[in-house]
């Protein structure tokens, strides 16, 4: 089980390195449109996120990683 946090942790972070490293002005856009989406409904998406990657995990477990 920890190997599999440890895992997904590391995805994690090489995505957002990514992300980061090839377009920092992205970032700062979309940091500006999220401004605008009140709190409420990101919340409502960070937990739809948060399901859909549990679900994720989930499905990768099932298939043996």
């Amino acid at each position: 089980m920890l190997a599999t946090g440890a895992l997904a942790l590391g995805l994690v972070l090489i995505v957002e390195g990514l992300v980061y490293a090839l377009a920092p002005g992205i970032i700062d856009r979309m940091l500006e449109a999220l401004r605008a989406i009140p709190v409420e409904t990101r919340r409502l998406l960070g937990l739809a996120a948060m399901a859909a990657g549990m679900a994720l995990v989930w499905l990768a477990k099932l298939l043996g990683a």
